[in-house]
């Protein structure tokens, strides 16, 4: 359901007097799972919490590759953002989530004249194109379970006492499979070897990180 936003920043990017008009147009956003209608041609969206992906699917064989597990902080649809020609993703709500939905032709003028918004936005592109670059290369250069190792460390929690793994832990081995092109089968078999090689202790619901170093001691480059 959405609701109008109070007029308040959805950002820090958003905190100068010049973005108010683009602060009055924007609405909150209470998505629960499984939710996937966005419109991302007319609307762009900034993630407050949860978790959202972005997947194209082969509707013939049913494979699916996640392209961008996207949580707190991030944003969607860049693309088309930037070139205004509509995408075939697949958008899916994975756990109940906030999101912020802004007209897309106020964020296209906040980027063409908001020094403030262009200095959170370029790096931004940055780390998603490269986390692009990581994904091609690793689908094309390195096995499984060595593609499961480079997404776990990727997604390496050390914010407090512990070290865990943060977004993907709680993912099912379907999923897990979707972000690595591969399927649940193998997923299995190949997170059964990093349990048995003491890398991660395996429950019904959650993924656990068991040892960092021999994590980092298999990572392949």
């Amino acid at each position: 359901m959405k609701q109008e936003a109070k007029n308040q920043p959805i950002l820090t990017a958003f905190n100068s007097a010049a973005t108010l008009p683009v602060i009055k147009r924007q609405k909150h956003l209470h998505c629960q799972k499984g939710q996937s209608d966005f419109d991302t041609q007319n609307y762009f969206y900034f993630i407050l919490y949860g978790k959202v992906k972005i997947s194209q699917i082969n509707f013939e064989t049913s494979k699916e590759q996640i392209l961008y597990l996207l949580s707190s902080g991030d944003m969607f649809d860049i693309s088309t953002l930037l070139d205004n020609k509509t995408n075939d993703y697949l958008i899916e709500v994975l756990e109940e989530s906030e999101l912020v939905e802004v007209p897309i032709n106020d964020v296209r003028e906040l980027l063409a004249k908001d020094p403030s918004f262009q200095s959170f936005f370029f790096p931004y592109i940055a780390k998603q194109l490269r986390g692009m670059e990581e994904l091609a290369v690793d689908l094309s250069l390195y096995d499984v379970y060595q593609r499961l190792i480079h997404l776990f460390a990727k997604y390496i929690d050390q914010s407090d006492t512990l070290t865990k793994l943060k977004t993907i832990d709680t993912l099912s081995h379907e999923e897990l499979a979707s972000m690595v092109g591969s399927v649940r089968k193998v997923v299995n078999r190949t997170l059964q070897k990093m349990k048995k090689d003491g890398i991660v202790e395996l429950s019904r619901k959650q993924i656990k990180l068991l040892d960092l170093k021999k994590l980092l001691d298999k990572l392949e480059y």
